[in-house]
């Protein structure tokens, strides 16, 4: 029985034609498969997956003072990403923890994109809305009628290809060119039948691919249009293999490596924190003021076997202690043995450091390693 109070995107009955299981994902009734989450994942790997994103958050910026007001609400200086161009950042509480990781897209000198994450969708918009209250800039949360679709694989860029060379492709104002010359975090804009599309080289895989956003209107339509010139080399992926792609790659998850009690420096991200090249914005302060030394920090572990350690797992040093907590964890399709993200104590952080991670009361021998687990080509 479909839960009424579930959001549903535009391509649900798509989802549903092609027999996918769904999930609830931050309110969204998602797919989390359609047959094989390993064979999902190994498409994507090998060939090309096709992903619904449409759960995600789009904000626009528009106004002479968009950029300042995004350095203001923002941990990066988005002020000085150039048109075309694409950049990671956080959007930080008071206290320098982190209530979001977005991409933002610089569409014009005076128009930016924000995609959130769909737990955050809602906050996000209203944080960023409450922050740019002062500056020349209006806020238009777009979520509501824009579609999100996703590419992702080695053979992504052909597809792409042949989608635009293919008769009646509905695509105008994006070439070939543009496609293949695109680097990552880059992005080209046009119409897909008339409608607006942004295709940016993003992506959340550790593949290459891309991702498309356009009206709700017109994503079926796109949908089948990619489904028919990918043929047997693409196939339909849920939320199960987006998971296990996102974590062999080493990339976090809102609410299991990032979240408002900790700061990006304890995940690695200070870096993305712009300290010295803006002025104030939200979070500097506690940022700049923040004792780091002794908190815990997230690491890569690795075991042999076939034996994964889930979110909530205990970690332990080798006399018993415990240390930190797995904040995800799997067995790797791509590598054939367990990987996880946790958070331990920095003194155990060194890359090789033998620990324990308790799975479902049996110990299981594990060691740091460096991140991402995977990495293409």
């Amino acid at each position: 029985m479909v839960d009424q109070d579930l959001r549903s995107t535009a391509l649900e009955a798509v989802h549903e034609s092609l027999g996918a299981t769904f999930t609830d994902f931050a309110g969204w009734r998602m797919p989390v498969r359609y047959d094989s989450d390993l064979a999902e994942h190994r498409s994507v790997r090998e060939s090309a997956g096709l992903f619904d994103l449409s759960h995600m958050g789009e904000i626009h910026l528009r106004g002479p003072q968009a950029g300042e007001a995004l350095d203001h609400a923002m941990a990066g200086k988005l002020s000085a990403v150039a048109v075309g161009r694409a950049k990671y950042t956080l959007l930080l509480t008071e206290q320098g923890g982190v209530i979001d990781d977005v991409i933002v897209y610089r569409l014009a000198e005076d128009h930016f994109l924000v995609v959130a994450n769909a737990s955050n969708a809602v906050v996000d918009a209203e944080e960023i809305r409450a922050r740019a209250k002062d500056f020349d800039v209006e806020v238009d949360d777009a979520s509501d009628r824009t579609s999100l679709i996703a590419v992702q694989g080695p053979a992504s860029e052909q597809i792409l290809l042949d989608l635009l060379a293919a008769e009646d492709s509905g695509v105008e104002g994006v070439t070939a060119e543009d496609i293949t010359s695109m680097k990552y975090y880059r992005f080209a804009e046009g119409t897909w039948r008339g409608d607006d599309l942004l295709v940016a080289r993003t992506g959340y895989t550790g593949e290459d691919g891309f991702e498309l956003y356009v009206g709700d209107d017109s994503a079926e339509e796109l949908w089948k249009a990619l489904t028919a010139v990918g043929g047997d080399r693409i196939v339909p992926c849920g939320l199960a293999c987006r998971d296990t792609l996102r974590l062999e790659a080493g990339m976090p998850l809102y609410g299991n490596e990032l979240s408002r009690d900790l700061l990006p420096a304890q995940a690695g991200m200070g870096r993305i924190v712009a300290l010295s090249s803006k002025g104030d914005f939200v979070g500097r302060e506690a940022t700049e003021a923040a004792q780091t030394e002794g908190l815990p920090v997230l690491v890569g572990l690795a075991a042999e076997g076939r034996r994964a350690a889930r979110a909530g797992s205990a970690v332990r040093d080798g006399e018993g202690n415990e240390i930190g907590a797995v904040t995800s964890g799997v067995l790797s399709p791509s590598l054939g043995h367990p990987i996880a993200l946790a958070y331990i104590d920095p003194s155990h952080r060194e890359v090789g450091t033998e620990l324990v991670v308790d799975v479902r009361g049996k110990d299981l021998p594990v060691r740091v390693v460096e991140t991402p687990f995977y990495r293409r080509g």
